[in-house]
């Protein structure tokens, strides 16, 4: 029964084998943007009863600020069956060009996706939306989240209706009881506000203007960034004759509600470029200002963020949307295996723990990057060139700056001791019988990857087949490893003597799907509190 045909109140629990009474649904999803749409997609997936509450109406946009679908979340959409769709439909870049020479090329990065993905993110989101109504989320759309109360069973929803909601017309002042609440309600979440979290930060830039147009003359590199001493710009093309134009300039300061014109526009871009490539038709034109904040912590209780709620940061490098549906990625399995029984509360709070810092260092590298864009001194702009020819020169600096641009090279902490694959992003790794490791993964289990023969014989624990997935390397390596549902190692084992391998399996079966180990108790791995970079020397 999926959760269209539920009657209103009852929710399946998967911890008894019957109905839950007292809640609506097991998670409430606020937000219907690419992070909350893939989020909801994932637990309805995964056969959690879930609803999603979108302030809107549900009609959509042809226009959106995000338009590049880095490397990592390119995976994350494959792991979900949806990347080849979006790529076809998409333009490929093989890097970023930035400050008139440099490259930050995507064409080296080990992935089966080497390439940066320009597409709107309305595209993102017609995939991830069909997803999620085909997995049975419920929508409830023109829904306005008013407040919420928590305790220690649950969560109370109170929300404002209007107009009319798809799947369940309804006006006026309502309720729902859930779980768990997820806000990915953007910048100005009522959910943060809700569990009273601050938003700490400040606006890096005001007065930025943004434009779909065409260009008569367009430039030869289809991706750009360049800065004058008063101004910069951004051009990214959707490869379908529109182009997405992003510009600040020092001279031209107005209010943040100030409308914007194509002409302003064109001063911004000959500014930044030497010419305006032609620029006509302006499709869109908005006015914005870039802040860069983020919400101390990413729990509440039974209430989390991610998102654009928990983190906002300037657009340099693209990386808004990809981090947001990162998030989601991640939090996902673990809500859908605390939810089910398969696992302890506290696995929840590891979200806080591998996130919190990747947010954090997005913050610090796109700031990075508005404020080369920025610099209006002599000195600052030498010293500006100077970091363009030592990315232009030294290969092993832009292919690590492209590295964390794209997300490939986040890695997760692993608890002391640990193999040192553990918490490092897996490959996709080809299999013996002709698969793939990331095809796998589309079955939201865990997959475990041993040598031919193995798991070791006379285990007494054997994988739970409704949490883990089994496959056999295609080489002949002897690393044992196990792959979570967000396509990071959880585990890996190099030991040879089989009891050794056996009890080590056993443990980590114990610790990451909830099999119950020789002694009958389950547990699940901590993280500690920081993210480290991913080594290219580390590669698996």
């Amino acid at each position: 029964m999926n959760a269209l045909n539920r009657k209103p109140g009852v929710t399946r629990s998967d911890t008894d084998g019957g109905a839950r009474p007292d809640r609506d649904a097991d998670v409430i999803v606020v937000g219907a943007g690419p992070t909350g749409l893939l989020l909801a997609g994932d637990l309805a997936e995964a056969g959690l009863a879930v609803t999603l509450l979108e302030r809107r109406d549900g009609t959509t946009s042809n226009l959106s600020r995000a338009l590049a679908v880095h490397a990592r979340s390119l995976e994350q959409l494959d792991a979900r069956g949806l990347a080849d769709e979006l790529i076809a439909g998409g333009h490929r870049l093989p890097g970023f060009q930035v400050f008139g020479k440099a490259m930050l090329p995507a064409s080296r990065l080990p992935t089966r996706f080497p390439f940066v993905l320009i597409t709107p993110q309305y595209e993102v989101e017609r995939l991830l939306l069909r997803r999620a109504r085909q997995a049975g989320v419920t929508f409830r759309h023109g829904a306005e989240v008013l407040g919420l109360d928590q305790d220690a069973d649950g969560v109370t929803v109170h929300f404002r209706t209007t107009g009319e909601a798809v799947e369940e017309p309804a006006e006026g002042v309502g309720s729902l009881r859930t779980g768990y609440v997820v806000g990915t309600d953007g910048a100005r979440s009522a959910v943060r506000e809700a569990v009273g979290l601050p938003f700490p930060g400040k606006a890096v830039i005001r007065s930025v203007v943004l434009a779909d147009v065409r260009l008569a003359s367009p430039p030869d590199s289809p991706f750009m960034i360049n800065a004058a001493p008063d101004a910069f710009a951004l051009i990214g093309s959707f490869g379908d004759g529109w182009y997405r134009v992003i510009g600040w300039n020092r001279r031209a300061q107005a209010d943040d509600d100030a409308p914007a014109d194509l002409d302003e526009v064109r001063e911004v871009t000959r500014l930044a470029f030497g010419t305006d490539y032609g620029m006509q038709d302006a499709r869109w034109i908005s006015r914005f200002r870039s802040d860069e904040r983020q919400a101390p912590a990413y729990r509440v209780g039974r209430v989390f963020l991610a998102g654009d709620a928990a983190h906002i940061h300037s657009p340099a490098g693209g990386q808004g949307m990809n981090v947001g549906l990162q998030d989601a990625a991640n939090l996902s399995w673990k809500l859908a295996a605390v939810v089910k029984g398969h696992s302890p509360d506290h696995l929840l709070d590891s979200y806080q723990d591998e996130r919190h810092p990747v947010g954090t260092a997005v913050l610090r590298s796109s700031g990075a990057i508005i404020r080369l864009a920025l610099v209006h001194s002599t000195p600052g702009r030498a010293l500006r060139a100077l970091g363009v020819q030592l990315l232009t020169h030294l290969r092993p600096l832009s292919q690590r700056a492209m590295g964390r641009v794209s997300g490939i090279d986040v890695a997760y902490p692993a608890e002391r001791g640990a193999h040192r694959l553990a918490g490092r992003r897996a490959p996709d790794v080809r299999l013996a019988d002709g698969g793939r490791l990331y095809a796998l993964l589309r079955q939201g289990k865990f997959v475990l990857i041993t040598p031919e023969g193995e798991p070791p014989e006379g285990m007494s624990t054997a994988p739970a087949p409704d949490r883990v997935v089994t496959a056999t390397w295609e080489s002949g390596r002897r690393t044992a490893l196990l792959v979570r549902p967000d396509g990071y190692v959880a585990w890996a084992t190099d030991a040879t003597a089989p009891a050794e391998r056996a009890a080590a399996l056993r443990t980590a079966l114990a610790h990451w799907t909830g099999s119950e180990s020789e002694s009958g108790s389950t547990s699940v791995v901590p993280a500690p509190a920081a993210a480290r970079p991913l080594r290219p020397s580390e590669e698996i």
